[in-house]
Protein backbone atom coordinates (compact mmCIF):
# COMPACT_ATOMS: atom_id res chain seq x y z
CA UNK A 1 0.00 0.00 0.00
CA UNK A 2 2.89 2.09 1.37
CA UNK A 3 4.26 1.49 -1.58
CA UNK A 4 1.47 2.20 -4.80
CA UNK A 5 1.09 5.47 -2.88
CA UNK A 6 4.72 6.81 -3.07
CA UNK A 7 4.38 5.76 -7.26
CA UNK A 8 1.36 8.07 -7.37
CA UNK A 9 3.42 10.72 -5.48
CA UNK A 10 5.63 10.40 -7.81
CA UNK A 11 3.68 10.51 -10.86
CA UNK A 12 1.90 13.65 -9.50
CA UNK A 13 5.23 15.64 -8.86
CA UNK A 14 6.45 14.30 -12.41
CA UNK A 15 3.10 16.23 -13.79
CA UNK A 16 3.56 18.76 -11.85
CA UNK A 17 7.66 19.13 -13.06
CA UNK A 18 6.29 19.28 -16.65
CA UNK A 19 3.85 21.93 -16.15
CA UNK A 20 6.02 23.97 -14.06
CA UNK A 21 8.90 23.95 -16.79
CA UNK A 22 6.60 24.39 -19.67
CA UNK A 23 5.63 27.68 -17.82
CA UNK A 24 9.23 28.64 -17.22
CA UNK A 25 9.38 28.58 -21.16
CA UNK A 26 6.47 30.75 -21.47
CA UNK A 27 7.92 33.20 -19.21
CA UNK A 28 11.30 33.42 -20.79
CA UNK A 29 9.92 34.56 -24.40
CA UNK A 30 10.46 38.20 -25.17
CA UNK A 31 7.36 40.35 -25.26
CA UNK A 32 6.53 41.80 -29.45
CA UNK A 33 7.39 45.01 -29.41
CA UNK A 34 4.57 47.05 -29.55
CA UNK A 35 3.56 48.26 -33.10
CA UNK A 36 6.37 45.33 -34.79
CA UNK A 37 3.75 42.28 -33.91
CA UNK A 38 1.96 40.43 -36.18
CA UNK A 39 -1.40 42.28 -35.67
CA UNK A 40 -0.44 45.64 -37.91
CA UNK A 41 -2.62 48.61 -38.17
CA UNK A 42 -4.05 48.96 -41.83
CA UNK A 43 -6.24 51.63 -42.44
CA UNK A 44 -9.69 50.96 -42.75
CA UNK A 45 -11.58 54.20 -43.69
CA UNK A 46 -10.95 58.05 -44.92
CA UNK A 47 -8.18 59.98 -43.20
CA UNK A 48 -8.05 64.04 -42.42
CA UNK A 49 -4.77 66.18 -42.55
CA UNK A 50 -5.53 69.26 -40.16
CA UNK A 51 -3.64 72.17 -41.06
CA UNK A 52 -4.17 75.31 -38.12
CA UNK A 53 -4.30 78.00 -40.74
CA UNK A 54 -6.14 79.24 -43.53
CA UNK A 55 -6.34 78.04 -46.74
CA UNK A 56 -3.16 78.89 -49.50
CA UNK A 57 -0.29 79.03 -46.72
CA UNK A 58 2.26 77.36 -46.21
CA UNK A 59 1.34 74.71 -44.17
CA UNK A 60 -1.86 74.30 -46.58
CA UNK A 61 0.24 73.70 -49.16
CA UNK A 62 2.30 71.13 -47.27
CA UNK A 63 -0.78 68.80 -46.31
CA UNK A 64 -2.25 68.86 -49.83
CA UNK A 65 1.27 67.60 -51.22
CA UNK A 66 1.84 65.11 -48.63
CA UNK A 67 -1.61 63.93 -49.02
CA UNK A 68 -1.40 63.90 -52.86
CA UNK A 69 1.85 61.46 -53.17
CA UNK A 70 0.77 59.09 -50.31
CA UNK A 71 -2.08 58.24 -52.70
CA UNK A 72 -0.97 58.36 -56.10
CA UNK A 73 1.67 56.25 -54.94
CA UNK A 74 -0.50 54.25 -53.37
CA UNK A 75 1.81 54.56 -50.05
CA UNK A 76 -1.63 55.07 -48.69
CA UNK A 77 -4.46 53.91 -50.48
CA UNK A 78 -7.71 55.44 -48.48
CA UNK A 79 -8.94 58.61 -49.31
CA UNK A 80 -7.26 62.20 -47.82
CA UNK A 81 -8.75 65.07 -47.04
CA UNK A 82 -7.25 68.14 -45.29
CA UNK A 83 -9.52 70.21 -43.29
CA UNK A 84 -8.28 74.04 -42.27
CA UNK A 85 -8.50 75.52 -38.78
CA UNK A 86 -7.17 78.66 -38.81
CA UNK A 87 -6.89 80.83 -34.94
CA UNK A 88 -4.64 82.47 -33.53
CA UNK A 89 -1.38 82.00 -35.46
CA UNK A 90 -1.74 78.11 -35.36
CA UNK A 91 -2.77 78.29 -32.17
CA UNK A 92 -6.94 77.32 -32.59
CA UNK A 93 -6.14 74.27 -34.24
CA UNK A 94 -3.26 72.93 -32.42
CA UNK A 95 -5.23 73.02 -29.20
CA UNK A 96 -8.15 71.49 -30.85
CA UNK A 97 -6.11 68.68 -32.25
CA UNK A 98 -4.41 67.56 -29.07
CA UNK A 99 -7.27 67.56 -27.21
CA UNK A 100 -9.68 66.21 -29.36
CA UNK A 101 -7.97 63.45 -31.34
CA UNK A 102 -5.35 62.44 -29.02
CA UNK A 103 -6.62 59.12 -29.51
CA UNK A 104 -7.58 59.68 -32.98
CA UNK A 105 -5.68 56.33 -35.67
CA UNK A 106 -6.90 58.46 -38.85
CA UNK A 107 -5.86 62.31 -38.00
CA UNK A 108 -2.61 64.19 -38.57
CA UNK A 109 -1.63 67.39 -37.74
CA UNK A 110 0.76 69.77 -39.74
CA UNK A 111 2.57 72.70 -38.06
CA UNK A 112 5.61 74.24 -38.19
CA UNK A 113 8.05 76.51 -35.63
CA UNK A 114 4.82 78.23 -34.03
CA UNK A 115 4.24 74.92 -32.16
CA UNK A 116 7.36 75.71 -29.92
CA UNK A 117 7.35 79.49 -30.38
CA UNK A 118 3.86 79.90 -29.10
CA UNK A 119 3.57 77.63 -25.98
CA UNK A 120 7.23 79.45 -24.36
CA UNK A 121 7.25 83.07 -24.97
CA UNK A 122 5.98 85.40 -22.03
CA UNK A 123 2.70 86.18 -23.69
CA UNK A 124 2.03 82.56 -25.57
CA UNK A 125 -1.71 81.70 -25.89
CA UNK A 126 -0.65 78.09 -26.81
CA UNK A 127 -1.06 75.47 -23.22
CA UNK A 128 -0.06 72.93 -25.96
CA UNK A 129 3.68 72.40 -27.18
CA UNK A 130 5.52 69.20 -28.88
CA UNK A 131 5.43 67.17 -25.67
CA UNK A 132 1.65 67.18 -26.08
CA UNK A 133 1.75 65.56 -29.76
CA UNK A 134 3.43 62.81 -30.87
CA UNK A 135 6.42 63.61 -33.68
CA UNK A 136 5.92 61.61 -36.44
CA UNK A 137 8.68 63.65 -39.17
CA UNK A 138 9.72 66.79 -40.08
CA UNK A 139 9.32 67.83 -43.96
CA UNK A 140 10.64 70.69 -44.66
CA UNK A 141 12.10 73.91 -44.10
CA UNK A 142 11.47 77.11 -45.46
CA UNK A 143 13.77 80.38 -45.61
CA UNK A 144 12.18 83.56 -44.34
CA UNK A 145 11.14 86.30 -46.79
CA UNK A 146 10.13 89.62 -46.45
CA UNK A 147 7.92 90.97 -49.67
CA UNK A 148 6.30 94.21 -50.57
CA UNK A 149 3.97 94.77 -53.45
CA UNK A 150 5.31 95.13 -56.93
CA UNK A 151 4.36 98.95 -57.13
CA UNK A 152 6.11 99.37 -53.91
CA UNK A 153 8.88 102.09 -53.77
CA UNK A 154 10.82 100.22 -51.76
CA UNK A 155 13.86 97.94 -53.07
CA UNK A 156 15.94 96.40 -50.30
CA UNK A 157 15.61 95.78 -46.72
CA UNK A 158 17.80 98.97 -45.49
CA UNK A 159 15.21 101.42 -47.57
CA UNK A 160 11.81 99.58 -45.64
CA UNK A 161 13.89 99.20 -42.25
CA UNK A 162 15.26 102.85 -42.43
CA UNK A 163 11.75 103.95 -43.19
CA UNK A 164 10.66 102.39 -40.33
CA UNK A 165 13.24 103.58 -38.23
CA UNK A 166 11.67 107.23 -39.15
CA UNK A 167 8.15 106.95 -39.16
CA UNK A 168 7.02 103.60 -37.49
CA UNK A 169 3.61 104.29 -37.44
CA UNK A 170 3.27 105.03 -41.33
CA UNK A 171 5.26 101.53 -42.42
CA UNK A 172 2.86 98.16 -41.34
CA UNK A 173 4.29 94.55 -41.78
CA UNK A 174 1.96 91.97 -41.44
CA UNK A 175 2.38 88.19 -41.48
CA UNK A 176 0.61 85.20 -40.99
CA UNK A 177 1.39 84.49 -37.11
CA UNK A 178 0.71 86.38 -33.77
CA UNK A 179 3.48 88.51 -32.44
CA UNK A 180 6.25 86.45 -31.13
CA UNK A 181 6.15 83.93 -33.81
CA UNK A 182 8.37 82.64 -36.31
CA UNK A 183 6.74 85.04 -38.76
CA UNK A 184 7.19 88.32 -36.40
CA UNK A 185 10.42 86.84 -35.82
CA UNK A 186 11.94 86.90 -38.95
CA UNK A 187 10.92 90.61 -39.15
CA UNK A 188 12.04 91.58 -35.71
CA UNK A 189 15.46 89.93 -36.05
CA UNK A 190 16.38 92.29 -38.95
CA UNK A 191 15.02 95.48 -37.33
CA UNK A 192 17.37 94.58 -34.44
CA UNK A 193 19.87 94.50 -37.00
CA UNK A 194 19.07 97.64 -38.45
CA UNK A 195 18.63 99.60 -35.22
CA UNK A 196 14.94 99.99 -34.73
CA UNK A 197 12.85 100.07 -31.55
CA UNK A 198 10.78 96.73 -32.14
CA UNK A 199 8.32 97.99 -29.51
CA UNK A 200 7.27 101.04 -32.25
CA UNK A 201 7.44 98.83 -35.02
CA UNK A 202 3.56 98.11 -36.15
CA UNK A 203 3.07 94.12 -37.03
CA UNK A 204 -0.55 93.37 -38.15
CA UNK A 205 -0.77 89.85 -37.29
CA UNK A 206 -3.38 87.19 -39.84
CA UNK A 207 -4.12 83.46 -38.82
CA UNK A 208 -2.03 82.07 -41.85
CA UNK A 209 -0.30 83.31 -44.58
CA UNK A 210 -3.18 83.49 -47.33
CA UNK A 211 -4.56 85.83 -45.15
CA UNK A 212 -1.69 87.96 -44.91
CA UNK A 213 -1.06 88.02 -48.46
CA UNK A 214 -4.00 88.91 -49.26
CA UNK A 215 -4.03 91.94 -46.47
CA UNK A 216 -0.45 92.94 -48.39
CA UNK A 217 -2.00 92.92 -51.63
CA UNK A 218 -5.12 94.99 -51.09
CA UNK A 219 -2.97 97.94 -49.38
CA UNK A 220 -3.42 97.06 -45.97
CA UNK A 221 -0.09 96.54 -45.45
CA UNK A 222 3.70 98.12 -46.34
CA UNK A 223 5.50 95.09 -46.34
CA UNK A 224 5.06 91.23 -45.74
CA UNK A 225 6.95 88.76 -43.41
CA UNK A 226 6.98 85.15 -44.87
CA UNK A 227 8.44 82.13 -45.89
CA UNK A 228 9.75 81.44 -50.07
CA UNK A 229 6.94 78.53 -50.50
CA UNK A 230 4.34 80.86 -49.46
CA UNK A 231 5.38 83.88 -51.38
CA UNK A 232 7.40 82.34 -54.64
CA UNK A 233 4.41 82.03 -57.18
CA UNK A 234 3.26 85.57 -56.46
CA UNK A 235 6.74 86.53 -57.22
CA UNK A 236 6.80 84.98 -60.64
CA UNK A 237 3.63 86.24 -61.48
CA UNK A 238 4.64 89.75 -60.66
CA UNK A 239 2.74 90.96 -57.90
CA UNK A 240 5.59 91.29 -55.34
CA UNK A 241 9.22 92.39 -54.71
CA UNK A 242 11.27 90.36 -52.38
CA UNK A 243 13.73 92.35 -51.07
CA UNK A 244 15.63 89.73 -48.55
CA UNK A 245 15.74 85.87 -48.65
CA UNK A 246 17.06 84.21 -44.86
CA UNK A 247 18.99 81.81 -46.62
CA UNK A 248 22.88 81.39 -46.38
CA UNK A 249 23.44 82.40 -49.60
CA UNK A 250 21.51 82.83 -52.96
CA UNK A 251 19.22 80.35 -53.77
CA UNK A 252 20.62 80.01 -56.83
CA UNK A 253 19.18 77.07 -58.73
CA UNK A 254 15.39 78.22 -58.15
CA UNK A 255 14.93 80.22 -61.73
CA UNK A 256 12.56 82.57 -59.57
CA UNK A 257 14.01 83.01 -56.40
CA UNK A 258 18.09 83.07 -57.97
CA UNK A 259 18.37 86.81 -57.88
CA UNK A 260 17.02 87.44 -54.52
CA UNK A 261 19.91 88.56 -52.47
CA UNK A 262 20.27 87.32 -48.52
CA UNK A 263 19.85 89.22 -45.84
CA UNK A 264 23.70 88.78 -45.30
CA UNK A 265 24.37 90.19 -48.23
CA UNK A 266 22.22 93.67 -47.07
CA UNK A 267 24.53 93.66 -43.88
CA UNK A 268 22.35 91.63 -41.96
CA UNK A 269 24.24 88.76 -40.22
CA UNK A 270 20.88 86.48 -40.02
CA UNK A 271 20.40 82.90 -41.71
CA UNK A 272 16.43 81.46 -39.97
CA UNK A 273 14.26 78.87 -41.59
CA UNK A 274 10.40 77.63 -40.88
CA UNK A 275 10.03 73.88 -40.54
CA UNK A 276 7.28 72.28 -40.95
CA UNK A 277 6.50 68.67 -39.56
CA UNK A 278 3.62 66.37 -38.75
CA UNK A 279 2.26 64.89 -35.53
CA UNK A 280 0.13 62.77 -33.95
CA UNK A 281 -2.06 62.77 -30.96
CA UNK A 282 -0.06 61.73 -28.54
CA UNK A 283 -2.14 59.13 -27.16
CA UNK A 284 -2.41 57.03 -30.84
CA UNK A 285 -2.18 53.29 -30.76
CA UNK A 286 1.48 52.25 -31.49
CA UNK A 287 0.61 50.51 -33.93
CA UNK A 288 -0.50 53.21 -35.68
CA UNK A 289 2.55 55.58 -34.81
CA UNK A 290 4.72 53.04 -36.29
CA UNK A 291 2.49 53.19 -39.50
CA UNK A 292 2.41 56.88 -40.19
CA UNK A 293 5.94 57.11 -39.47
CA UNK A 294 7.04 54.49 -42.16
CA UNK A 295 3.89 55.98 -44.83
CA UNK A 296 5.49 59.38 -44.43
CA UNK A 297 9.39 58.52 -44.62
CA UNK A 298 8.18 56.22 -47.85
CA UNK A 299 6.96 59.28 -48.93
CA UNK A 300 9.87 62.01 -48.41
CA UNK A 301 12.26 59.59 -50.22
CA UNK A 302 10.03 59.53 -53.12
CA UNK A 303 10.79 61.65 -56.70
CA UNK A 304 7.66 63.51 -57.10
CA UNK A 305 8.15 65.00 -52.85
CA UNK A 306 11.14 66.24 -53.76
CA UNK A 307 10.38 67.41 -57.23
CA UNK A 308 7.47 69.23 -55.09
CA UNK A 309 9.90 70.82 -52.64
CA UNK A 310 12.43 71.93 -55.70
CA UNK A 311 9.08 73.62 -57.31
CA UNK A 312 8.18 75.35 -53.82
CA UNK A 313 11.29 76.51 -53.46
CA UNK A 314 11.68 74.52 -49.50
CA UNK A 315 14.57 72.69 -48.25
CA UNK A 316 14.27 68.87 -47.89
CA UNK A 317 15.30 68.31 -44.46
CA UNK A 318 13.43 65.28 -43.46
CA UNK A 319 14.03 64.02 -39.98
CA UNK A 320 12.61 60.42 -38.44
CA UNK A 321 10.44 60.95 -35.53
CA UNK A 322 13.41 60.31 -32.94
CA UNK A 323 15.72 62.58 -34.80
CA UNK A 324 12.69 65.09 -34.84
CA UNK A 325 12.20 64.96 -31.30
CA UNK A 326 16.12 65.92 -30.39
CA UNK A 327 15.77 68.93 -32.90
CA UNK A 328 12.59 69.84 -31.09
CA UNK A 329 14.00 70.11 -27.99
CA UNK A 330 17.31 72.14 -29.04
CA UNK A 331 14.99 74.63 -30.68
CA UNK A 332 13.06 75.47 -27.76
CA UNK A 333 16.37 75.87 -25.64
CA UNK A 334 17.80 78.06 -28.51
CA UNK A 335 14.29 80.34 -29.03
CA UNK A 336 14.02 80.27 -25.05
CA UNK A 337 17.63 82.24 -25.16
CA UNK A 338 16.23 84.65 -28.06
CA UNK A 339 13.15 85.30 -26.21
CA UNK A 340 15.28 86.39 -23.08
CA UNK A 341 17.35 88.62 -25.16
CA UNK A 342 13.98 90.28 -26.44
CA UNK A 343 12.11 90.15 -23.12
CA UNK A 344 10.04 88.27 -24.40
CA UNK A 345 10.53 84.98 -22.31
CA UNK A 346 8.23 83.52 -19.91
Amino acid sequence: MLLKKNKFLAVVLLIALVFSLGGCSKKEETPATPGTDAKAFTLEKPVTFYAPASAGGGLDMASRTMGKILNNAKIVEQPISVENKPGGGQVTGTVEFATKYSKDNYSLLVVSTPLLLNHIKKDGNSPIGYGDLYPIAELQADYGVIAVRADSPYNNLKELYDAIKADPNNVQICGGGAPGTWDHLNAVLIALKNGVDIKTMKYNPYDGGGEALTALLGGHATAMTSDVSSIKQYLKAGKVKVLGVSSAERISEDDVMKDVPTYTEQGYDIVTANWRGVFAGKDMSPEAKKFWEEAVGKMCATPEWKAELAAQGVQDTYKNSADFMKALKEQEEMYIKIYTELGMAK
